[in-house]
């Protein structure tokens, strides 16, 4: 992954959580009406509102989809294990976009569900073509923070703490092995909580100046 061109490959940095505004930015670099753009629209929704990890979302297949129910199947997920995620309405109809566009292209159950549009068409997509697409796509977004395919999971993470979610229902949606790992996980990338509350507290005396 780069920043401003840099090569980051091995470097540590910390999470950045993008604003709503800056996710539908992003969302809206990509084409609305091109097979990569609709395509490309569609796994940025999962990455953002499914939590997935990058190779999680690159190995679906068409089966491990329920729409109707708003749910997915991740058949082997870190350590290889499995588990049903849900996403919303609003994803889901960015995903159908794509399954229709994927009808036109002839694209059948067996090729799996994010695959290349250009020249050998139906391959999987290697996860280095999405290292390069993230970055690309938040400068066409003028979206000053680093972004990558994980940090749109830290987003939707820091958004269910911020909506009251239950750390037990977001560490079966990320998929961790137990809530000691969530815990720590939602510390070090969903402070708005803490701001929150601190912004809520108030003196009981005002000095001079400020009434």
């Amino acid at each position: 992954m780069a920043i401003n061109g840099e090569n980051n490959r091995g470097k540590t940095f910390p999470p950045e959580v993008l604003t709503l505004e800056e996710v539908i930015a992003l969302l809206d670099a990509c084409s609305s009406t091109s097979s990569t753009g609709i395509r490309n629209r569609a796994l940025i929704a999962v990455y953002w509102r499914a939590g997935l990890r990058c190779t999680e979302a690159l190995k679906l297949y068409e089966k491990d989809l329920n729409l109707a129910e708003n749910s997915m199947r991740v058949l082997k997920g870190k350590g290889k294990k499995f588990r049903t995620v849900g996403i919303d309405e609003t994803a889901v109809k960015l995903i159908q976009i794509w399954i229709e566009r994927r009808m036109v292209l002839k694209f059948t159950w067996r090729n799996p569900f994010f695959c290349t549009v250009k020249g050998e068409k139906g391959k999987p997509i290697d996860p280095s073509y999405v290292r390069h697409l993230m970055p690309r796509l938040a400068a066409l977004a003028g979206i000053s923070k680093r972004v990558h395919a994980h940090g749109l999971r830290h987003t939707m993470t820091g958004e269910l703490v911020m909506e009251g979610s239950d750390i037990a229902l977001i560490r079966d949606q990320l998929g961790h092995s137990n809530i000691a790992i969530t815990d720590k996980y939602i510390r070090k990338i969903a402070p708005l909580r803490l701001v929150e509350e601190m912004r809520e507290r108030s003196w009981r005396e005002i000095p001079k100046g400020l009434e």
